[in-house]
């Protein structure tokens, strides 16, 4: 902690972004460099790497390009697609493992509860499925009986229009 009688240090942070940040911006893609000769797998691979790094750039710098458009071809792509997958996850950190939480005793409780109403609903639907029909259950039973019998039957009477002759005794010769 800096004295009173101390002026506070200096720490030169724009200084130490700004540096790297030119490196980096001189190897992005649309360099003059790819006017003479494409870029191959290797350029792909590092304009993959800092594919982010150069979107910021090129929303100040419309000259910094993220992909360079002078390039071999699928050579270029692939380079590119895999160092942004390889440098910037691709993915692979959500399907790490992670350790189950230990249950509170709150959980427990809630899963006693549940394994309760469980229990209940199936000795409920048991006794339901067990028990005598009565005078109610016979009215059902009918109305759903006749109604199936109409329902197949205006089926059955329906002109049949991709019928198929098999050559039965009402058939054909």
């Amino acid at each position: 902690m800096p004295t009173p009688n101390r002026p506070r240090p200096r720490t030169p942070g724009a200084a130490l972004l700004l540096v790297p940040l030119l490196l980096v911006a001189a190897c992005t893609a649309g360099n003059p460099q790819f006017v003479a000769e494409t870029a191959n797998f290797w350029d792909g691979l590092w304009h993959g790497i800092i594919a982010p790094i150069t979107f910021v750039i090129g929303l100040f710098d419309s000259a910094v390009e993220i992909y360079e458009r002078n390039n071999n071809g699928g050579w270029y792509d692939f380079g590119f697609l895999f160092g942004l997958m390889t440098f910037w996850g691709g993915g692979s950190h959500g399907a790490r493992k992670r350790p189950k939480p230990m249950p509170t005793r709150d959980d427990k409780e809630w899963e006693e509860i549940g394994q309760k109403v469980e229990r209940k609903i199936k000795r409920k639907i048991r006794e339901w499925a067990e028990a005598e029909p009565d005078e109610e259950w016979n009215v059902v039973e009918d109305k759903a009986e006749e109604k199936l019998k109409r329902r197949i039957r205006a089926w059955a009477e329906e002109e049949d229009d991709d019928a198929i002759d098999l050559g039965g005794p009402t058939g054909g010769a």
